[in-house]
């Protein structure tokens, strides 16, 4: 079993930055794919940003060269580093870990979610 508790939403200018943290509790971090996921009023949740147990990071296209995630393994946190914000990157932020095993089997785990909001 693993908690998520997310920090570091808030209100924020156009062109601004922002630092997302995910703190997780529980064991096996290390062992887990954790990404940032979004969703905005009126849309779906969509994928952010995805680091792997090995480090390999995959991001969204309209994210990248603007945000950056990175995980500490020995703090079992992972963040999200958001520069040059738009309006467009306002949404509830959630924080995932998710573990595939077996054939075709995956277990997630989601935090509540941070509210980020770009005013322009």
């Amino acid at each position: 079993q693993v908690q998520l508790v997310e920090s570091g939403g808030g209100l924020v200018q156009a062109g601004g930055s922002l630092r997302l943290s995910c703190a997780a509790s529980g064991s096996g971090f290390g062992i887990y794919t954790m990404g940032w996921y979004r969703q905005a009023p009126g849309k779906q949740r969509e994928m952010v940003a995805t680091t792997s147990s090995g480090g390999s990071t995959n991001y969204a296209d309209s994210v990248k060269g603007r945000f950056t995630v990175s995980r500490d393994n020995a703090k079992n946190t992972v963040y999200l580093q958001m520069n040059s914000l738009r309006a467009e990157d306002t949404a509830v932020y959630y924080c995932n870990a998710r573990r595939l095993y077996g054939l075709g089997n995956r277990q997630d785990y989601w935090g509540q979610g941070t509210q980020v909001t770009v005013s322009s």
